[in-house]
């Protein structure tokens, strides 16, 4: 009889982000593979590893539905998401199958890769364009960049913010903000950087000038020069600035071609995301948890929807949608 009898990790460090992948043993040498999802902790999977000790890991329904109480938005879903796929694996080792045979079989042969891209330092949108074309002579067919307000923070006259709050970010947020070239360290998590990072967008006090929105659209302007306007481009990271000026600049991207903007806002402000959404022909793209809870969520049908929690919500999802995997 199949059983559980261990969990162990390991830190994958000097990837883009510090990540954690689990190992589930069981009594028949079989084991399972999960991770918890970028910049979490295994805590959240550790404290789980008494309440699945002893079970049967093919029983992956039963599980989840016993451990996903412990879960949570974004980064405090990781350890159940993670054991979630370590079980699913251990369960298709068990029968011999693919995963996708465990779940009814598959849909397609071949799923679109996007490639998201980063240029280090301060650099121009031509740069990003040029790092966008090698992706483009690598084979892709579809490119994400960041885009934020990063960019403005050494240029005068681009942003309007409450005194001292351009400053706390730049000591305290730039680490998290910049982190392409390293894994992210716990003391981001911790004390003032933390409490600086994860204020709301709205409630930042900044606001963009007419002068950074001219700065951030030149960007998006030479990064289409060099790449052009055939393949499909999707902006992340815009950055901590209210929903009305969010607006006032998506709008301006329009003639851009863009595929969609993401994390524009915080992902559990809905109403956010539908006034946005309904002010700009630009689509929408945020996480997933909050649209199964939201039953006012109108825009959702124009939105992009990525970072699925757990396979089970990942197969309902891709078996009636078109599915686009994201690469680094």
């Amino acid at each position: 009889d199949l059983r559980i009898t261990d969990m162990r990790f390991v830190d994958i460090d000097g990837a883009p982000k510090r990540c954690t992948l689990i190992k589930i043993e069981t009594n028949q040498g079989l084991v399972g593979y999960g991770e918890v999802r970028d910049a979490s902790s295994k805590t959240y999977a550790l404290m789980l590893k008494s309440r699945i000790l002893g079970e049967n890991p093919c029983n992956v329904d039963k599980i989840f539905r016993k451990i996903k109480q412990f879960g949570g938005p974004s980064r405090q879903g990781g350890g159940v998401s993670g054991i979630e796929i370590a079980l699913w694996d251990l369960a298709g080792k068990a029968y011999g199958v693919p995963l996708y045979q465990l779940l009814g079989g598959k849909f397609r042969d071949e799923v679109r890769v996007y490639c998201d891209t980063d240029v280090d330092g301060k650099h121009t949108g031509h740069d990003m364009g040029l790092a966008l074309k090698k992706r483009m002579d690598m084979g892709f067919t579809f490119l994400k960049m960041d885009l934020g307000i990063e960019h403005l923070l050494d240029e005068p006259g681009c942003l309007n913010a409450p005194i001292g709050m351009l400053e706390d970010i730049k000591k305290y947020s730039m680490k998290a903000i910049l982190h392409q070239g390293g894994s992210i360290d716990m003391d981001m998590m911790l004390g003032k950087n933390y409490e600086t990072f994860t204020v709301p967008h709205h409630a930042t006090g900044i606001h963009l000038t007419q002068k950074g929105m001219d700065v951030l659209e030149e960007y998006v302007r030479q990064v289409r020069e060099v790449i052009g306007y055939e393949v499909p481009l999707a902006i992340d990271h815009f950055g901590h600035i209210c929903i009305e000026d969010c607006i006032m600049f998506v709008r301006r991207l329009e003639k851009y071609n863009i595929a969609w903007i993401e994390d524009i806002a915080p992902w559990h402000y809905t109403k956010h995301y539908e006034k946005i959404a309904n002010s700009t022909c630009v689509p929408i793209c945020n996480k997933y948890m909050p649209l199964l809870r939201s039953a006012t969520c109108t825009w959702v049908p124009r939105s992009v929807i990525t970072s699925l929690p757990c396979i089970s919500y990942t197969r309902k999802t891709c078996a009636c949608t078109p599915c686009m995997m994201s690469t680094s």
